[in-house]
């Protein structure tokens, strides 16, 4: 098993692993940001360049540096390999450059964007981005179009990843999208404005990176920090069944997969369960969903303030059931 060191921390790795998925192993801040690599996904990465690392050490047998950084996601380790991430300043200069190549089309949208709280892009402006632009031309812009009768696509917003291309070639039978034209002119978009309809189409919103497809039944109705993301589950043929029920007050607005620290779906799930499942009886509720404590869904720490109202709904019950009320001889209510 070769070992690659990555950031001065040492990790031995099975062959054939990436330098990112390696540096996933290790965990913590040394992790490159991915915006088009999946891990659920063959064929992803490699078209953001997000992910860039910094190679000193090509191998223990030939030691001489990388002439230019590479694609994380991308480059397999090889036994020896030593790689600077957030240890190099011109490594972050140059990711830096990367994020400003992405949001020179990109309209800065966020306070209308439903993906905003939740939005890869974002995060990535946020740590690796400029505070003001340099770019003076006219962005591109694209006409908002349904690609379904539940998906609406924005593609201004687009960043060409293809997550989504790659979701309907892996998980459908015919995918009727893709990327049409080439350069500035590439979008994604559909043949001859054809419907995607099939059973797991939904899974492209969860999959996409910023705010270019958005589930309709969901789009203009709360930010996602008002709301509050359980985890729950039913017997589903389709899927696994596994979801997380985003709730404002005692009503589902919207159901997405589960997502890992990475924000990649843990298990695809049906449309069937995504959009036709809106009620708590159609579902057995596990409990709150942890959120990290750096997102904004996190807000008032509602994970410890539900399991609190929880605890005391469950002392109330207990307390009802020792102490029934009972009416008294005048026609008067007593416990």
């Amino acid at each position: 098993m070769p070992k690659v060191t990555i950031d001065g921390i040492e990790i031995e790795v099975p062959d054939g692993t990436t330098i990112l998925n390696a540096a996933r192993m290790i965990g913590g801040e040394i992790v490159p940001p991915a915006m088009c690599y999946y891990s659920k996904l063959e064929g992803s990465g490699g078209k953001c360049r997000t992910c860039i690392v910094k190679v000193t050490q090509g191998s223990a047998k030939d030691p001489r540096p990388m002439p230019k950084p590479v694609a994380s996601c991308r480059t397999t380790v090889m036994d020896g390999m030593v790689v600077q991430n957030i240890t190099s300043p011109d490594l972050l200069e140059a990711r830096k450059g990367v994020v400003e190549f992405l949001l020179v089309n990109h309209p800065l949208d966020c306070p209308i964007c439903d993906q905003a709280g939740e939005c890869d892009l974002q995060n990535l402006a946020y740590k690796h981005g400029a505070s003001n632009t340099r770019y003076e031309f006219e962005r591109r812009t694209f006409e908002k179009i349904d690609i379904g009768d539940k998906i609406k696509l924005h593609m201004t917003r687009c960043i060409l990843c293809y997550r989504c291309t790659y979701v309907a070639d892996q998980l459908t039978n015919t995918r009727v999208h893709g990327i049409m034209n080439r350069g500035d002119h590439a979008e994604i978009s559909t043949y001859i404005q054809k419907a995607v309809d099939n059973d797991y189409s939904g899974n492209m919103i969860d999959v996409c990176p910023v705010g270019a497809l958005t589930d309709k039944t969901f789009r203009f109705k709360s930010r996602v920090w008002f709301t509050k993301p359980v985890d729950a589950h039913r017997d589903c043929k389709k899927c696994s069944g596994k979801v997380a029920l985003w709730y404002k007050g005692d009503q589902i607005l919207r159901i997405t997969a589960r997502k890992d620290k990475y924000g990649e779906v843990e298990s695809f799930i049906c449309n069937e369960c995504r959009f036709e499942k809106k009620r708590t009886s159609d579902w057995v509720i596990e409990g709150p969903r942890h959120i990290e404590n750096t997102s904004v869904i996190s807000q008032n720490h509602y994970e410890t303030l539900n399991n609190l109202k929880l605890q005391i709904t469950q002392q109330q019950k207990k307390l009802e059931k020792k102490s029934p009320i009972q009416p008294s001889p005048k026609g008067k209510t007593t416990i």
